[in-house]
C-alpha cells in the first residue's frame, strides 16, 4: 500500500509562499478558504508540530528581516546550522536569483570565522528543473550522506523514473549534495573554492567571501588592468585543470560564477558539475563519462576568454578547450599541471 503521503507534493506549500498569485485573481478566488472546510495536513505540518519552535519563536536574534513568505522556508532550512552552533544570526540577504539565495551570517565562535555564508536553494527552483538531465547523465544520486544510491533500490529506482514526490526529493538532494561534495573535494585539492562546513535539506553553508559592507563581487563586475587579468585569467584556468584531474567539467563556469577580492579569484556554484572522464580513478562520482562533458566544457572556456578577452589577455578558445580535451580526457589523467603561460598568444 502507498504511503498516505505518496502523492503529496512536498513543495506546493512552498511555492505558494514564494509566488502567492497577488496578479491572478481567478486563481485567488479558486484558492479562498470554503466555510467550514479544514485543510488536511501536510507532511511538513506534521513534522512542524512534533518539533521544536524555530526562528523568532525559538528566541533566535535575527538581524535580517525576511518577508512573511520568506521567514517560514528560511528559517526551516537554516534550523541545522543553529543546532550545530554554526551561526548565531542572519545578518544580510547578500545574494537572490531564481536557484537560491546566499546570506550573510554571523559565525558561531567556535568555527573560527567572523561570517559564513549560506546558500539556501529556493523551493521553485526544484519543481521546475526541466534541463537538469543535461547535468544529470552520467553521475549518480547521491543520498543526504553524500553516498550514492544503492544501484539495485528498484523503489527508489522507479520513483526517480517516474518522478514522483519521492523521487522529486531524491533529486533535489542530489542536486544540493553534488554541489556540496565538489566543493569538499576541490577545497581539499586546493582549488580556489570557498571552505565548505555542513550541509542540510535545503541549504549548504561554507565561508564567507567578503566584509560587513557586502559580499564579493562577481568578476563581471569588475575591470582589471592587463597584468591582472593574465595573472587571473591564468589562476582561473589552473582551477579549470584541476577540476580536469579529478574529472569534473563546472558546467556553467563564466565571470558571473567567479568572485573577485582582494586581487584573489573563487569559483562558485557548483551543483550542475558533471563528469569529464572515468578511467581507473575510484573517486569519479558517477559511473560513465557525460556524453555533453565535452560541449560543457568548452563553453565554460569559451565564457572565460569572452570575458578576459575584453580585459585585455589574448586567449583562443577552441585552441585551449581543444588541448584541455587531448590532454586531460583523451591522454593519461595523471599529467601534472600545464603552464598557462603559452595561452597569451
Amino acid at each position: 500500500m502507498n504511503s498516505k503521503y505518496e502523492d503529496f507534493d512536498a513543495y506546493e506549500a512552498y511555492e505558494a509562499q514564494f509566488d502567492p498569485l497577488r496578479h491572478d485573481r481567478r486563481a485567488r478566488r479558486k484558492r479562498r478558504a470554503k466555510p467550514g472546510y479544514q485543510p488536511k495536513q501536510t507532511h511538513q505540518d506534521i513534522i512542524a508540530a512534533s518539533a521544536d519552535p524555530i526562528g523568532l519563536e525559538a528566541g533566535l536574534n535575527i538581524t535580517y528581516r525576511p518577508s512573511r513568505h520568506e521567514a517560514d522556508w528560511l528559517f526551516y532550512s537554516l534550523r541545522p546550522f543553529y543546532d550545530q552552533e554554526l551561526i548565531v544570526d542572519v545578518e544580510a540577504l547578500v545574494k537572490g536569483g531564481k536557484e537560491a539565495n546566499v546570506y550573510r551570517c554571523a559565525a558561531h565562535p567556535a568555527t573560527g570565522h567572523e561570517w559564513l555564508a549560506v546558500k539556501v536553494y529556493r523551493p521553485r527552483f526544484f519543481r521546475n528543473l526541466r534541463n537538469d538531465h543535461i547535468y544529470r547523465r552520467g553521475r549518480l544520486t547521491l543520498e543526504t550522506s553524500g553516498r550514492p544510491m544503492k544501484a539495485n533500490d528498484k523503489r527508489l529506482i522507479r520513483a526517480l523514473d517516474k518522478r514522483s514526490n519521492l523521487g522529486q526529493q531524491m533529486m533535489h538532494t542530489s542536486w544540493l549534495m553534488h554541489e556540496y561534495s565538489t566543493l569538499e573535494l576541490l577545497f581539499d585539492a586546493g582549488a580556489a573554492v570557498p571552505k565548505p562546513l555542513a550541509a542540510a535539506e535545503n541549504a549548504i553553508i561554507m565561508a564567507y567571501i567578503g566584509n560587513d559592507y557586502g559580499a564579493a563581487p562577481a568578476l563581471n563586475e569588475i575591470a582589471l588592468d592587463r597584468g591582472e587579468a593574465l595573472f587571473l585569467f591564468k589562476e582561473v584556468m589552473r582551477n579549470v585543470i584541476l577540476m580536469l584531474r579529478f574529472g569534473r567539467i563546472h558546467a556553467d563556469l563564466s565571470a558571473y560564477n567567479i568572485l573577485y577580492w582582494n586581487g584573489k579569484i573563487t569559483l562558485i556554484d557548483f551543483p550542475q558539475v558533471v563528469n569529464s572522464r572515468i578511467k581507473k580513478a575510484t573517486h569519479i562520482m558517477g559511473s560513465r563519462v557525460n556524453p555533453d562533458a565535452a560541449s560543457l566544457l568548452e563553453r565554460d572556456i569559451t565564457r572565460v576568454c569572452e570575458y578576459f578577452t575584453l580585459q585585455g589577455v589574448r586567449c583562443d578558445a577552441q585552441q585551449i578547450f581543444n588541448h584541455l580535451w587531448q590532454v586531460y580526457v583523451e591522454e593519461d589523467p595523471e599529467v601534472r599541471l600545464a603552464d598557462a603561460s603559452h595561452w597569451e598568444e
